[in-house]
């Protein structure tokens, strides 16, 4: 029995570093579903399944950029691990920042991994792949409403 696609949430404003993301994840061999929310307070209506995100399926995991319009990552990050229904849903920092200050506060917001992101296309590949293995191959995702 073949388990069902992984469902991932990027959160990015960057039009080029999404679709860079988006290309990244489509060369790796996982089966995967991949939407993109572009400001910190649409994802939220996004997890919440507000408007126009009613009928969305709740997301296995989130790639969360810090520097985000409306609500930034680090605030967004805060309140999804605030938020009962949301806290299980593993969240990975995927920017380009690699200040230990933000490394530091993203872990302790509760982030499951700091990444920071490759601008070469090759090696962006190489991550996407390997984050999708670990999710998708290795790691146990909690089931929505446990």
């Amino acid at each position: 029995m073949s388990k069902r696609p992984l469902r991932l949430l990027l959160i990015e404003d960057s039009p080029s570093d999404a679709e860079l993301a988006v290309q990244a994840f489509r060369q790796s061999e996982s089966p995967h579903e991949i939407s993109v929310i572009t400001d910190g307070k649409e994802a939220l209506s996004y997890l919440h399944k507000k408007g126009k995100y009613a009928t969305v399926a709740r997301p296995d995991l989130i790639l969360l950029d810090l520097n985000l319009p409306k609500l930034n990552g680090c605030s967004l990050l805060k309140e999804i691990k605030q938020d009962e229904s949301l806290k299980a849903i593993p969240v990975v920092i995927l920017t380009t920042s690699e200040d230990e200050r933000d490394v530091l506060n993203a872990y302790k917001l509760q982030a499951s991994a700091y990444i920071t992101k490759p601008v070469d296309f090759v090696k962006f590949i190489a991550v996407a792949k390997e984050i999708q293995q670990f999710y998708s191959v290795l790691a146990t995702l909690p089931v929505a409403g446990c």
